[in-house]
C-alpha cells in the first residue's frame, strides 16, 4: 500500500542493520514470559507489525462499525422471523437458545470483521459475532514490539499508534452487564470456556488485567459452574455477576450436560452472560446471504446498502437450482460450511480441480438433503499479500504472506485488529498461521 511503502521499507532496513543482534531469541523468550502462546506454540514467529494509515483506520472503521449495526439489526430481526432463522441455518436447539430472554439487547458485546484491505478496496469475508479470541494476545503482542529497540529507531520518523483492546472489551462487558441490569460496582467475573482449548494462556491474560482494573475476574470450565435459584450462578464458592462467554453455541449444543449450570442460569436471569446465545444468528456464514440478497433490501437503508455493495461479497445458501451455475464459476467462488471456524471446509475454487470441485458440491448438498446442514457459496475477494521477516530457527527469512485483517467491535466501537499471517489462501491461527499487532503509522512532520 503506497501510504505504508515507507514505514516497510524503513522497518527492513533498519531489521538488516541490526542483523547481528538476536532478536529472534530475545522475542520468543519475551513471548513465553508474556504468555502469548496458542495451545503452547508461539503466537509470532515474524519480526514485523502490519501498518496502515491513519487514512486506512477511518475507512475501516466506517464500514466495520456498520457491519456490526447490520449484525444486531437482523438477530433482532430473526428472533422473531421463524422464515428468516431458517434461511441462516439454525437448527432446532440453537433456535431454543436464541429465543431465551437474555435480558439486554446487544446480542454480540465483542464481535469481529475478518477482512482484506487494499489499497482500493476493503472486503469482508467473514463476521465473527460470537466472543472471537484474540483481544488479549493483540494488545499484549502490539506492546512487545512497541518496547523493541528497533521501534525506539522507527519512531524517530513515524508516529505510531497501537489500540488497547483488553481495555475497551472489559468496558463493553460492564455496559451490558448495566443494560442487563447489574448493579454491582465491582461484578464479579468469570470467563468461561474449557480448560483444554489452545487460548487459555489468553483467558489468563484478561483475567489479569481485569483483576488489576478492579473487577475481581476467574476463568472458570464451563464444568466448574453450580446453580441454584438462592445462590445463582457459583463457581469455587462465589456468586458470579457476569459472564465473559467464550465456550462456543456449538459446544454447549453438543455437550449440553456439561453446560447445564451456565444454560440455566441464563434462562433464569441470574447472571448476565456476554454475548448472548442470539449473537449464533449473525455469526452463520449465511449472514452475509441476508445482507447480500434482495428479498431482505427492505431491512437496510439506502446508506447501508451502499455499504453493504462495497464491502461484502456476494453470498448465497447452496441449493440444488444454484448447483450448475457453482460449477460453472468454480474459479470465482469459495464454498465454506454455514457454522465453522478456523478455516475447516472451506474449499477455494481457484485453488480446486474441477472434480474436487464437483465432489465439494455434492457433498453439500447432500448435507442440506440429510441433516438440513447449510453451506454456502461466496464471492471471490481480492486478498493482500505483503514480505514479512520471520524467524527462522536462528536466522531470519522474508517471505510472501497472506494478510487477514480483522478489526474488533466491541458493542459497536472498533476498538483494535487481529492481523492473521498466512502462506496459504486460509489465515488463521488455529490451521497453523501467525499473528502479528497492527500499528498505525504517519510520517512525522
Amino acid at each position: 500500500m503506497a501510504g505504508s511503502d515507507g514505514a516497510v521499507a524503513l522497518w527492513h532496513r533498519l531489521l538488516r542493520e541490526n542483523a547481528n543482534s538476536p532478536l529472534c531469541t530475545s522475542l520468543a523468550e519475551r513471548m513465553r514470559e508474556r504468555r502469548l502462546t496458542f495451545g503452547g506454540r508461539l503466537l509470532c514467529p515474524f519480526l514485523r507489525p502490519f501498518f496502515l494509515t491513519p487514512a486506512d483506520e477511518a475507512r475501516v472503521k466506517d464500514a466495520a462499525e456498520m457491519l456490526w449495526h447490520l449484525g444486531e439489526r437482523v438477530a433482532k430481526a430473526a428472533a422473531a422471523d421463524a422464515r428468516l432463522l431458517e434461511h441462516l441455518g439454525l437448527n432446532d436447539e440453537e433456535i431454543r437458545l436464541a429465543q431465551l430472554e437474555p435480558g439486554y439487547d446487544v446480542a454480540s458485546t465483542a464481535g469481529r470483521a475478518d477482512a482484506f484491505l487494499l489499497p482500493g478496496s476493503l472486503q469482508f469475508a467473514e463476521y465473527n459475532a460470537e466472543s472471537p479470541a484474540g483481544p488479549g494476545y493483540s494488545q499484549r503482542l502490539a506492546e512487545l514490539f512497541d518496547e523493541l529497540p528497533v521501534t525506539a529507531r522507527f519512531k524517530e520518523q513515524f508516529e505510531v499508534k497501537y489500540y488497547t483492546p483488553i481495555a475497551e472489551l472489559l468496558r463493553a462487558l460492564l455496559e451490558s452487564y448495566a443494560d442487563w441490569g447489574g448493579v454491582e460496582r465491582a461484578p464479579r467475573i468469570a470467563i468461561v470456556d474449557w480448560r483444554e482449548v489452545p487460548t487459555y494462556s489468553e483467558f489468563e491474560l484478561l483475567r489479569d488485567a481485569f483483576t488489576s482494573a478492579g473487577i475481581p475476574t476467574v476463568v472458570a470450565d464451563p464444568r466448574d459452574l453450580e446453580f441454584d435459584r438462592s445462590r445463582g450462578l457459583v463457581v469455587d464458592g462465589e456468586r458470579i455477576d457476569l459472564v465473559y462467554r467464550r465456550v462456543l453455541i456449538n459446544d454447549i449444543v453438543a455437550r449440553r450436560d456439561e453446560c447445564r449450570a451456565l444454560i440455566d442460569a441464563y434462562a433464569a436471569r441470574v447472571v448476565c452472560v456476554a454475548n448472548t446465545l442470539r449473537c449464533k444468528i449473525a455469526h452463520k456464514k449465511a449472514f452475509f446471504a441476508v445482507l447480500t440478497d434482495e428479498r431482505y433490501q427492505s431491512l437496510f437503508s439506502s446508506r447501508e446498502r451502499e455499504v453493504i455493495a462495497a464491502h461484502v461479497p456476494w453470498t448465497r445458501v447452496v441449493h440444488h437450482d444454484l448447483a450448475d451455475d457453482i460449477r460453472r464459476r468454480r474459479d470465482t467462488l469459495v464454498l465454506k460450511p454455514n457454522d465453522e471456524y478456523g478455516g475447516t471446509g472451506v474449499t477455494l475454487g481457484w485453488e480446486t480441480s474441477e472434480g474436487a470441485w464437483d465432489h465439494a458440491i455434492a457433498a453439500a448438498l447432500r448435507e442440506w438433503d440429510d441433516s438440513k446442514r447449510l453451506w454456502v457459496v461466496q464471492e471471490r475477494i481480492s486478498v493482500r499479500r505483503e514480505i514479512f521477516p520471520v524467524c527462522d530457527k536462528d536466522s531470519v527469512a522474508e517471505r510472501d504472506m497472506l494478510v487477514d485483517f480483522a478489526p474488533y467491535l466491541f458493542r459497536g466501537r472498533m476498538s483494535g485488529f487481529l492481523t492473521r499471517l498466512s502462506a496459504t489462501g486460509l489465515a488463521n491461527v488455529t490451521s497453523g498461521g501467525g499473528q502479528v499487532p497492527a500499528f498505525v503509522v504517519g510520517e512525522r512532520a
